[in-house]
């Protein structure tokens, strides 16, 4: 029969004419377009991104030949303002006129200072223009003396003296030869002097230095374009940049791939294509200058200039997907006449396989075809009288489950929790719908239950339990049954480390599904509080309307059990449902049943309790001691006074779970955005909860059992394992 049905569906019609058709010309259209279009896009990004190149490459060199002829024309300038102040002697009227003389000449020069002399020289109108004192700029110079000292050395040191004076401003330090004119050329050659040569110089060099304004530099590193320059020292330090901020700061770009190339490369210009931290790809150029190992770097961002290829390509696009559009439509228009039969036949072979054999879609075959659609027609006709023969002879249900293949037939074992739980008294809850309603009664108790049970289901659902079944007003519900867990590491050798390794993972999971089942149960503690809560002030607020909605008060019993069950697919053909059966299901509900004789509204098992103790409850194990780690989840529970035989097991106990301490409730309950804490109902469980079984039971109104009167042995409350 597998196979059949393997046939059957291999058979199935997956590509219909039309849609191969279409299929076809699509591919056509998409192949020629998108060919053309790729091919169009390749070569203009190609284009484009050289052209961009070049131009960045361009803009690059300009920039950096007007900005090395504003610093070459300053720093003759000083050189020969240096010279003239020499041939001037003492005279100090004819000093002052050179300076004027100068000054009025070099606006962008702010002050020039001579450390062997301690003279300065500054530029009134400028230091006047942005309201700075003269004397900041020879306090600037007294606190370099690194830099002068570097120049006495032999060395030109450009420095961004911006974030001192708080305006765009350069200073310059370099050596002055005998013949202070010659010492631009001296400055430009000295950074690529060997460093025994410096030390010599550094007994017969004097040293200039001045303040030049960056602001007429600016100019030339607008950012009018995309393209992005600016000026950086050997350092990596930002001189001049269109980013008055990074300016002003004197912001280190070192780590800048670019800046990186620039320092470690050799060569006196180069340009490189690279990707910063975020991945955004730039192209870079960079060229020093003939002095102070500076450099001008132009970038542009290659997203920017390759901008419009993109357009163009999504232009391209939306061309290609109109006419793909057009030629869909018309292909279809075409395919119909020939593929509508065999859509038809193609649904009603669907249908089939879905268990329908009967479908109205029979009717739509029409009779006048001759050719092989016909004969399809007739085949399928034929199929459908052998299926409803087939189906005669089974159940439907069956045939429509192997047809579908939607049910795994193969049960399998597993180590988990159940749980189940029971309305007290619910026969006489009954009786009152009955009495209050009368023939609406049924519909207004399907109503409470499902109120009920809503909440309830919540708490399972939250806590990772699968719900197995309802069974009136009993739930049966079960953690570990979706596992995705083999107990093949049952068959590895007990002391290897992979046995104790899987078996380690394994306790670990039954652990967490027993201790998720007893949270699930504290939960519903408080629900159950909660809702009771409710009910009580309905009916009192409602107490003269004989139809208003009939909310009784509620008391359950929840039993919960760890054991090995099967777990699977089970039933019949005509009927099958996900479920767990075996012994540790039957004690769970054994466990359930003995609530009412022991005074409680949770119990749990001897294996329950065993699989919890060490962690989680204080006991002997664990010298009545519970781990920092596992005091959020302690439990109190207390043994029931009275024994019972479990066959295979001996003597056993139920254990009262009386509180969970560390349950936060509305951590629990923070799915539900409209939840808000109860203070009267707080204390079921929590910091606030019960203390003891006696304290739990008045504060649910149980009546404290005569466990002299309780017989756990007796016939109806007899827990035996089977083959244990």
């Amino acid at each position: 029969m597998k196979k059949k049905v393997e046939k059957n569906q291999a058979e199935r019609v997956k590509h219909p004419i039309g849609l191969k058709l279409i299929s076809i010309i699509s591919m056509i259209v998409l192949v020629a377009l998108g060919g053309v279009t790729y091919a169009v896009s390749y070569f203009v990004t190609a284009d484009v991104r050289n052209n961009a190149e070049e131009n960045n490459l361009t803009i690059n060199s300009r920039t950096a030949s007007d900005t090395e002829n504003r610093i070459t024309s300053a720093l003759s300038s000083v050189a020969m303002f240096i010279d003239l102040l020499n041939t001037a002697g003492e005279n100090t009227t004819e000093i002052k006129s050179m300076e004027n003389l100068f000054f009025g000449r070099n606006k962008s020069i702010a002050a020039v200072y001579l450390p062997d002399t301690g003279r300065l020289f500054t530029n009134t109108e400028f230091f006047i223009s942005q309201e700075l004192e003269p004397e900041s700029a020879l306090n600037y110079f007294l606190q370099e003396n690194d830099l002068i000292q570097k120049a006495a050395n032999g060395y030109l040191e450009l420095h961004n003296a911006s974030p001192f004076f708080n305006v765009p401003v350069l200073s310059f330090f370099y050596p002055a030869t005998s013949g202070a004119a010659s010492s631009v050329n001296s400055a430009s050659s000295a950074n690529s002097e060997t460093s025994a040569n410096s030390e010599t110089s550094a007994n017969t060099n004097s040293v200039i230095a001045f303040l030049f304004s960056a602001e007429d530099l600016s100019e030339s590193f607008s950012s009018g374009s995309v393209n992005q320059s600016f000026f950086v020292n050997k350092d990596g330090t930002i001189l001049v940049h269109s980013d008055n901020s990074l300016m002003m700061s004197a912001a280190d770009e070192s780590s800048n791939p670019i800046v990186k190339a620039m320092q470690e490369s050799a060569a006196n210009n180069s340009q490189i294509t690279y990707h910063t931290k975020e991945n955004v790809e730039y192209i870079g150029a960079f060229r020093k200058l003939s002095f102070g190992d500076c450099a001008v770097i132009t970038t542009v961002q290659t997203y920017i200039i390759l901008e419009g290829v993109r357009k163009t390509t999504r232009r391209n696009l939306y061309i290609s997907a109109i006419i793909l559009a057009l030629s869909i439509l018309i292909i279809y228009f075409f395919s119909k006449s020939l593929s509508r039969p065999l859509k038809i036949l193609t649904a009603i072979v669907n249908e089939i396989n879905n268990g329908n054999f009967n479908t109205e879609l029979f009717s739509e075959i029409k009779k006048t075809h001759k050719d092989e659609i016909g004969v399809l027609a007739n085949s399928t006709k034929h199929e459908r009288e052998i299926l409803n023969t087939f189906t005669k002879l089974t159940n439907k249900g069956v045939t429509q489950a192997i047809i579908k293949k939607e049910i795994d037939f193969e049960p399998h074992l597993k180590d988990i929790t159940i749980f189940f739980s029971d309305i007290r008294g619910f026969t006489a809850i009954s009786d009152g719908f009955k009495n209050r309603f009368g023939e609406k009664s049924a519909a207004e108790i399907i109503s409470f239950l499902n109120d009920y049970m809503s909440r309830m289901v919540s708490c399972i659902t939250r806590t990772g339990g699968t719900v197995d079944k309802f069974e009136g007003d009993a739930i049966m519900a079960a953690w570990g049954v979706l596992r995705n867990e083999s107990l093949d590491w049952e068959l590895l050798p007990p002391q290897s480390k992979a046995y104790k390794k899987a078996k380690a993972h394994h306790d670990a999971y039954v652990r967490r599904d027993a201790l998720a089942a007893i949270t699930c149960c504290m939960a519903m503690r408080y629900s159950l509080m909660l809702y009771n809560k409710e009910a009580e002030a309905f009916t009192k607020a409602h107490e003269k309307e004989p139809l208003a909605k009939y909310k009784p008060h509620i008391r359950i019993g929840a039993g919960l059990n760890s054991g090995r069950a099967t777990v699977g697919f089970m039933g019949s053909f005509d009927k099958m449902e996900y479920t767990s059966i075996g012994d540790a299901v039957n004690f769970a509900s054994r466990t359930e049943a003995s609530n009412k004789p022991c005074g409680t509204d949770t119990l749990i098992t001897q294996d329950t309790y065993d699989i919890l103790k060490k962690d989680f409850i204080k006991c002997k194990e664990n010298n009545f001691t519970i781990k920092p780690e596992n005091q959020p989840c302690e439990l109190i529970v207390e043994q029931i006074p009275v024994d019972f035989e479990v066959k295979g097991k001996g003597k056993q106990h139920f254990f009262g779970v009386v509180n969970m301490p560390g349950f936060d409730i509305e951590k629990f309950f923070s799915f539900d955005k409209d939840f808000v804490l109860d203070k009267d109902c707080e204390k079921a469980v929590g910091p606030k909860g019960p203390k003891t079984l006696s304290e739990m039971r008045k504060l649910l109104g149980i009546a404290e059992p005569d466990f002299g009167k309780v017989n756990l042995d007796a016939e109806e409350n007899k827990i035996q394992v089977a083959g244990s």
